[in-house]
């Protein structure tokens, strides 16, 4: 049965599972196979929205979860922590309206328009993708108690 602490988990192999479906279709287009690569972005469109919706309804679910009980990490680990997670979040809330352009200008068949945002886009989806999976360890494997 799941239950709502399973979604730290799931969300994590959501994250992880979007970073293999983003390297895969860049690859794709490298090699000039764009529909595979299409199929590949959709795939990766929908599993980060899957991952959205788990994220939401965590959070909803469980209240904010803060990392308050950070004190006793030393120094150095805890900066290590916030520089990878403040750009995660930053770049997680851009990412979402990038996503959507780069999509409605491939349906719109406008592939001049599309490659200048589809870059940084990959770039930024790759990024947060990756450091959810970081994060995610980080919080759930190598130091728990961080959770509070």
């Amino acid at each position: 049965m799941l239950t709502i602490s399973d979604f730290p988990h799931i969300n994590a192999g959501l994250n992880a599972s979007s970073t293999v479906l983003l390297i895969i279709g860049i690859l794709l287009i490298k090699r000039g196979r764009w529909r595979a690569h299409a199929v590949m972005m959709i795939l990766a469109s929908l599993v980060s929205a899957a991952f959205l919706a788990c994220y939401l309804i965590y959070h909803y679910k469980t209240g904010e979860q803060s990392t308050r009980h950070m004190s006793w990490l030393p120094t150095w680990l805890r900066t290590v922590y916030l520089l990878i997670l403040f750009p995660h979040l930053l770049l997680a809330f851009f990412m979402l309206p990038m996503i959507v352009l780069t999509l409605y200008r491939a349906y719109r068949r406008q592939w001049d328009r599309h490659r200048k945002i589809a870059r940084p886009t990959f770039y930024i989806w790759l990024y947060v993708s990756v450091t959810g999976v970081v994060i995610y360890w980080m919080l759930y494997h190598l130091f728990p108690s961080m959770k509070g």
